[in-house]
């Protein structure tokens, strides 16, 4: 999959380096997919949470952060909408936040 706008989760973890080594896990893994539905997701990220208008929602450093991305499946494109605290996703509306990068 190609990743757009891994500043943000570059820019995120320079500010949180707890969440940095989790990240790069998550960005090498999905780097190295092709997914074509979200059941290929699911076969990789169990607890990855879909939420309508293609966003999905992965849970990173054992739910400490959460990550919104979007997917483009027949482009094998994913981009990332926001990264935050678990704290800070209760605050927001997952299906409208908009990358502000």
């Amino acid at each position: 999959m190609r990743i757009i706008a891994k500043r943000t989760l570059t820019d995120f973890s320079l500010k949180h380096p707890s969440v940095r080594e989790p990240l790069l896990v998550w960005y090498r893994t999905v780097l190295t997919k092709n997914w074509q539905n979200p059941n290929d997701v699911k076969n990789d990220f169990r607890a990855a949470s879909f939420i309508g208008g293609n966003r999905i929602v992965f849970n990173i450093k054992g739910n400490e952060y959460r990550l919104i991305v979007k997917v483009n499946f027949d482009y094998g494109i994913i981009f990332i909408i926001w990264i935050g605290t678990h704290a800070d996703y209760d605050k927001i509306d997952a299906e409208k936040v908009r990358y502000d990068g």
